[in-house]
């Protein structure tokens, strides 16, 4: 990013900053900026000022380093970019703002305007990575690739080699080793009328077959017709949040819904988030939510399983779409089943998105702190409606040595489902 002072950031006296390709004009980014009183109420909610203990990276902090530096009083230099790169995008602080501010389309527009600012370079880097990532076609390639990679022995040998302990390979070794578990092939069934569409973005066959698998099979036996797209597209997020909210809206569009569309309901709880901030898709539903409100839920049975489950509260899921209440009572639905929520669900596990490839230092931080305790629990399974955050505590379990089964709330409820398959 360009060292520079921000003098070109305000477009009524410095009309030099390109405008065309951010979501939040520096005006905006100002206004949004001085709507804090910096009362400080949000620093205890913040996650990475608790675990660093510096101003600078709580959200009173980031926002005065936006506001000076998009008033030109600051240059982007390292040290600044490491202070608003290490927010984790949890939104926490929001819920405690007695100001309303809006914490998190302030981060995103403060990122796109640097985006905006960095060399050529940096921004064709950017939109190669992001937008291959954003591709589902390619995340089934990378899907076959971890694969590969444990079942080659490759893994095993870059772990005997220390490779794998490399900074540059260990956050995607880590990832490789928790995919396999839960990638998944998803079929497509996208002809015919339906009552509903699944959404499978981009993560879908790397980290959620198995829970879209399981939401079929309970819209099955509620007789429910189901679509699902052959050519799944990505909800945009990932780019929005890395500061290409141009990108991300094309991909967010792509998914708006048009007269005779079935209702979009969704698996993963980030992209669900992402898609309700758009007038096209704003009632897209999150699955359990959805499925809590179907009234042939109440005819299902459900088989008894004499298990203890921990319900982790993704940041998206808690802070952006209302709670998690329906994934408790859907599971305690389930008898025999002791339920309980995971220790620090009012904390960040770090995974954020590109967060554990971009941080992984703090990424492994944060997670160590959620998973500390869990051996005195006897815990044996733990659900998350988020994929990301499925497979970053997937893998802090194994480093653990922790037995314990990390899942979509859905799958638990579909193999437990009582009477004849449909």
């Amino acid at each position: 990013m360009s060292g520079a002072p921000a003098a070109a950031l305000t477009t009524a006296a410095h009309p030099g900053l390109p405008l065309t390709r951010i979501d939040v004009t520096p005006d905006q980014l100002l206004t949004l900026a001085d709507q804090c009183v910096k009362c400080g109420l949000c620093l205890p909610q913040c996650p990475t000022f608790a675990k660093l203990g510096n101003e600078a990276d709580s959200p009173r902090g980031r926002i005065a380093l936006i506001q000076g530096w998009a008033a030109g009083d600051l240059a982007m230099s390292p040290a600044l970019a490491g202070h608003l790169d290490s927010c984790l995008g949890c939104r926490a602080c929001e819920g405690a703002c007695p100001s309303l501010v809006a914490y998190g389309r302030l981060a995103d527009g403060a990122r796109a305007a640097r985006v905006e600012r960095a060399s050529p370079a940096r921004r064709a880097w950017l939109r190669l990575w992001l937008g291959w990532l954003s591709e589902a076609r390619v995340t089934r390639w990378l899907a076959r690739g971890a694969r590969l990679y444990q079942g080659a022995g490759l893994a095993w040998l870059a772990e005997r080699t220390g490779l794998a302990a490399w900074p540059a390979i260990a956050p995607l070794h880590r990832l490789a080793r928790a995919i396999p578990a839960m990638a998944a092939p998803v079929p497509a069934a996208d002809s015919g009328p339906a009552d509903l569409e699944i959404f499978v973005g981009c993560m879908g066959a790397l980290a959620q077959g198995h829970a879209i698998a399981a939401a079929r099979t309970l819209c099955a036996r509620l007789g429910l017709r189901v679509r699902v797209p052959a050519h799944p597209t990505c909800c945009g997020a990932l780019l929005r949040h890395n500061g290409l909210p141009r990108e991300g809206d094309r991909h967010r569009d792509a998914l708006a819904r048009r007269p005779g569309d079935p209702p979009l309901v969704g698996l993963a709880s980030a992209c669900v988030a992402e898609l309700r901030a758009a007038p096209g898709s704003a009632a897209t539903r999150e699955f359990c939510d959805w499925l809590e409100q179907v009234p042939a839920l109440g005819g299902l049975r459900f088989r008894p399983l004499a298990r203890r489950v921990l319900v982790h509260e993704p940041c998206s899921h808690r802070n952006l779409l209302g709670g998690c209440g329906a994934v408790y009572r859907l599971l305690q639905r389930i008898p025999e089943l002791s339920v309980q929520e995971l220790a620090g669900n009012e904390t960040c596990c770090g995974a954020a998105g590109t967060y554990l490839l971009q941080q992984p230092g703090l990424a492994a931080a944060l997670l160590a702190d959620k998973l500390a305790g869990l051996t005195a629990l006897s815990a044996d399974l733990i659900v998350t409606t988020n994929p990301g955050c499925a497979l970053h505590l997937s893998a802090g379990l194994r480093e653990a040595g922790l037995a314990i089964e990390v899942c979509h709330p859905v799958e638990i409820l579909a193999r437990q489902l009582d009477g004849p398959a449909t």
